[in-house]
Formats: structure tokens, C-alpha cells, sequence
């Protein structure tokens, strides 16, 4: 494509330089360029590309996109916002694949990694080849690829939409985060559907305010598409028991279909049992009611359940079709999975790192222990420090002993961040233990016949963040490790 034709869908530039090359792809990574690439300049909080411009050029690029003139000897584009201009050119540039692709966008606090794959599995399941995006990796059918951020940029969004659409995918499912949302990374992409579970205390190192962390949430809303389609319908699929929903029913134009408990909800579970082996409820529906039976734990499973089912329903998936693939369903990597070494205890490592996610995961625990609980607990460096001691209360309220513990410290002092947790708690059942490895292994030595061990906060991650290195740590690793130690 001709620079000038994708210029087209930008009313807003100055163009420096003259000629008018053929674009053969675009980078914002200057390490990534290609001869031929169009280039785009972004200001992040770590570094501003606009200063790797001619090393850009260097490696073959004909074109930059910048917010300010640069020296070099290619045509520069000056655009107001490149964040934003990225977005629109790119989900040209790859010919709006979003457009071609059921999309389905799931918020909220907790919930969002279980809630993609449960939708995913049905989606699959009713014969749709599927693509996912999200914490864990990105997916295309069967294959894996590791991700870096939970929402990638709009850039690299759109090349990965158009490499589903090139793989015959169909249906597309994805976490949205709220600093996606505020960033602007999902700009440019068309939502079919837009899920909200739930929303609690997080990320308040960034937005500040819940107020305004709501607001980000709130985005994927709002932005849904504000025209009615016969053939095209959109639709937010609402959590109504959560206490903000009315405020996500205000923000959309879309067709509204809410999912809960409560007998108000359009799509209502009732007549729970949770058991240590899964959970089994009534759900109630426009078309009737069926028995269901998951092998996932928890109330708040049968929510990310409710949140898949509702999603099907507005995709003319027949309920029954939903609950089949949902009883397959044996768990997602680092949500309530169970560590086994033929213990005469449960080990459970579990991503819970909200004050809300932490209480459910306890919360359903209590439910199915026969003795003492343990856990292991900490919080993120450079994070949100007000939910520190909310998170260590909880631990201590909800078990009988917590071991406060580094979760990724970064830059802090992980002591420092202990002694923050520590100001919440009233009593003496927990302890600081610095060292995670030395926490998890202590929790399992102290753990006899039917007590459980939950370890909680890093879930999936197979990593740990210490200053400025990534260390190599698994929980799941360390716990079997310690278990076969005994």
C-alpha cells in the first residue's frame, strides 16, 4: 500500500518530506524494522521511540509516523496523537479484520482469564474455529503463543486479528484490561460483544480513584457501537449482582442481557452445590431451565459460567450446547489448580491477588476443608499499596494462619512491603517470611491430614520480579518440590 493511500484515514497530519513509498508493514519497534516498514514513534513511560527514529530508518524503514518533525531522510508523518493514529492506520492497513470476526471483549477485576476460556471452549465446541488473547498467551485454534501484556497494542492487535482471519478463525475472544482501555489499545476494534464480571479494588496505583478505574472499565461500554443492525446486533453482557452494574447498563446503546443470582437476572443460576470437586446448579433461561454440573469450584466459577453461558445465548448458541461444553471444562493453568503428589493434604495455587479475589478463593476453601487452612499471600511492588493491608486482613480472617510472603517486589523493599500488609491485620495467626520459596515450603511442612494450602497471588506466572530481573520461579514447581521433600 502506497503511503499516501493510508494517509486517506488520517484527517489530521503534516507530512515532512516528500515521495511517497509503498508501505510493506508496520513496526513500533525500531529492533523490528524491516525494509520497506512504516515506522510509528511513541512516547512510553519507559522510553520514546521518536529518539530511535534514524535507527529505524537504519534498518529499512521507508516512512515514520511522529508526533514532532525528526531529522532523517525519509517522509515523515506528524500526527497529534501516534497512539492514536497507530490505531486507525492499522486497522486499515490489515483491512479491518476485526469486521470479519465474532468479538467478544471481557472486563472486570477478577474473572476475565476463566470467563475467555469458558466462552472459548463453547465456541469450539459448537464447531467454530476459535482465536483467544489474554494473560496466559495468545491462541489460534490449538496453538499457543506467549503475550507480554494481557491487551496488546492496537497495532499488534490488528496483525494478530488479521493472522486469525488468514487461519479461517471465526469467533475471537479476549481480556480488556482497564489500562488497555484507558491507552487506547482496543481502538479500532469492533466489538460484537462486551462482558463485565465483576469489579473491586485494583489497580488504584494507576487510576487512582475507583471511581476512575470504573470509568476505564467503562469504556469497553460505551465504545460498543451506538447504530442498530438488524443482521449485526451488539450486546453487553452484564454481571447484575455486582453493585455497579446499572452504571455499565447507562453507558451502552447495545441490547443489555444481565446474568446473576438474583431472580431479576435474565439468565439466573439457583439451587447451588459446591462441593471440593466442582459445582452443580439450576440455570434458569428464556428457554427454559437446565441442570448443569462443572468441574470447577467455587461461587465465583459459576459466575465466569453464567458470564459464558450469556455470551452463547446472543450467539444463537442453543443453552444445552453451552452446559456440554462446559462440563468438559477441567480448570485454566493457575485458577484453583491443584498441586497433587499423592499428599494426604490439598495444595491449591490460585492467581488471586484483589482483595475480592483473595476472599473468594478462601471463601470457597472453607467450603470444602475438613481441617486447617494456609496461606501464602503477598503483594506486587510498585502496585497499588492501599490494597496491601486490605489483602493481609482478609488472609488472616478467612484462614487459620497466613504467611505474608514477596509476590513480584520490583523495585521495592519486600520487607517494606510486608510491614505494609502487616498494619492491617489485628492478631497473631500469620508471620513475614521474605523469601516466597521459604513461605511456600514452610505453609506445606505446617499443613497435616485434610488442611489446605493456598498459595495465592502469581497463579500462572512462571516468573518472579525482583528489581530489575526476571527470576525464574513457578509456585506450582516449588510447592511439588516441597511436597515430595516431606
Amino acid at each position: 500500500m502506497k503511503l499516501h493511500t493510508l494517509l486517506e484515514v488520517l484527517p489530521l497530519y503534516t507530512l515532512q518530506g516528500e515521495g511517497n513509498p509503498e508501505i510493506t508493514n508496520i513496526r513500533n519497534h525500531h529492533e523490528k524494522v524491516k525494509a520497506g516498514d512504516l515506522f510509528i514513534c511513541i512516547a512510553g513511560l519507559d522510553v520514546d521511540s521518536h529518539t530511535l527514529a534514524k535507527e529505524a530508518v537504519n534498518n529499512g524503514a521507508v516512512a515514520l509516523l511522529s508526533e514532532r518533525p525528526l531529522d532523517v531522510e525519509v517522509p515523515v508523518v506528524i500526527v497529534p496523537d501516534s497512539k492514536k493514529a497507530m490505531a486507525v492506520i492499522a486497522d486499515f492497513f490489515y483491512n479491518q479484520p476485526s469486521h470479519e470476526l465474532l468479538l467478544v471483549g471481557v472486563t472486570g477485576t477478577n474473572g476475565k482469564t476463566t470467563t475467555t476460556h469458558l466462552i472459548e471452549k463453547i465456541y469450539s465446541f459448537s464447531g467454530m474455529k476459535t482465536g483467544l488473547i489474554g494473560t496466559l498467551y495468545v491462541k489460534i485454534g490449538e496453538e499457543l503463543e506467549p503475550i507480554s501484556n494481557t491487551t496488546p497494542d492496537s497495532l499488534t492487535l490488528q496483525q494478530t486479528f488479521r493472522r486469525f482471519c488468514n487461519a479461517d478463525v471465526k469467533a475471537s475472544v479476549m481480556e480488556v484490561s482497564s489500562h488497555a482501555l484507558v491507552q487506547g489499545r482496543v481502538h479500532g476494534c469492533d466489538y460484537d460483544i462486551a462482558v463485565f464480571t465483576n469489579l473491586s479494588q485494583d489497580h488504584l496505583d494507576y487510576h487512582k480513584t475507583m471511581e476512575e478505574y470504573r470509568n476505564a472499565k467503562g469504556l469497553l461500554f460505551s465504545q460498543l457501537g451506538n447504530s442498530y443492525f438488524k443482521n449485526h446486533p451488539k450486546y453487553a453482557v452484564i454481571n447484575l449482582d455486582d453493585p455497579n452494574a446499572d452504571f455499565f447498563m447507562k453507558l451502552t446503546s447495545a441490547h443489555v442481557i444481565t446474568y446473576g443470582l438474583q431472580s431479576e437476572a435474565y439468565i439466573r443460576a439457583k439451587n447451588l452445590e459446591l462441593t471440593p470437586d466442582g459445582s452443580a446448579f439450576t440455570i434458569s433461561t428464556p428457554q427454559g431451565e437446565y441442570a448443569v454440573k462443572l468441574k470447577l469450584a467455587g461461587k465465583f466459577n459459576v459466575y465466569n459460567a453464567l458470564a459464558a453461558i450469556s455470551t452463547a445465548y446472543v450467539s444463537d448458541i442453543p443453552i444445552k450446547k453451552a452446559i456440554e461444553a462446559l462440563e468438559q471444562v477441567g480448570g485454566v493453568s493457575g485458577r484453583f489448580e491443584s498441586v497433587k503428589e499423592d499428599q494426604a493434604f490439598s495444595v491449591i495455587v490460585d492467581y488471586a491477588h484483589t482483595p475480592d479475589g483473595l476472599k473468594n478463593v478462601l471463601e470457597t476453601i472453607q467450603t470444602i476443608s475438613k481441617g486447617n487452612i494456609y496461606v501464602v499471600v503477598g503483594c506486587g511492588g510498585d502496585r497499588d499499596k492501599g490494597k496491601r493491608p486490605i489483602m493481609a486482613n482478609i488472609a488472616c480472617e478467612y484462614s487459620d494462619y497466613a504467611i505474608f510472603t514477596s509476590d513480584n517486589p520490583r523495585m521495592e523493599n519486600p520487607l517494606e512491603i510486608l510491614k505494609d500488609m502487616e498494619s492491617g491485620v489485628i492478631g497473631e495467626n500469620y508471620e513475614l517470611v521474605v523469601d516466597r520459596k521459604e513461605a511456600i515450603t514452610k505453609a506445606i511442612q505446617m499443613a497435616t491430614n485434610d488442611d489446605v494450602v493456598l498459595i495465592a497471588g502469581k497463579g500462572h506466572e512462571t516468573y518472579q520480579v525482583v528489581g530489575k530481573q526476571v527470576l525464574s520461579f513457578d509456585d506450582r514447581e516449588v510447592a511439588r518440590n516441597a511436597i515430595r521433600e516431606l
